[in-house]
């Protein structure tokens, strides 16, 4: 059974992750068959490089991803756009649905940096009234 995973590279503390399909009994940094992108999760936020058409083809073709695959397809709209060729929509309601799913996880993006902006200054602030309380 062909798995579309992540292969560990990168060096020790900082890894990067190829997104490949291979055989699912080959270890994790084992031979692969044909490599799809690129996950960086060092980055803020994480980097995703991703051929959207050769995923697509591996998904068609019964490719099981893993978990962390899996999440990294939905973000990307692989999986969204194979379930609605499954349906039977047309392209152009296809790319309508795409860009909408690309806003909304652009969205979550900002969400979360400014949240962790908000979290940042908020522990400045809480050192700084803790020092001129000394």
């Amino acid at each position: 059974m062909v798995k579309i995973r992540l292969r560990r590279r990168g060096r020790k503390q900082h890894p990067i992750y190829d997104i490949v399909a291979m055989h699912s009994r080959k270890r994790r940094d084992g031979e692969y068959i044909e490599k799809l992108g690129q996950y960086n999760p060092m980055t803020r936020p994480s980097t995703i490089q991703l051929d959207h058409e050769r995923a697509l083809y591996w998904v068609r073709n019964g490719a099981q991803p893993t978990d962390v695959a899996r999440k990294i397809l939905s973000i990307e709209g692989v999986l969204l756009r194979h379930y609605m060729e499954i349906k039977g929509k047309s392209s152009d309601e296809i790319s309508a649905e795409l860009e909408r799913h690309r806003a909304t996880v652009q969205a979550r993006a900002q969400r979360m940096i400014a949240k962790r902006e908000r979290v940042r200054l908020a522990k400045k602030a809480a050192e700084a009234k803790a020092e001129s309380a000394e």
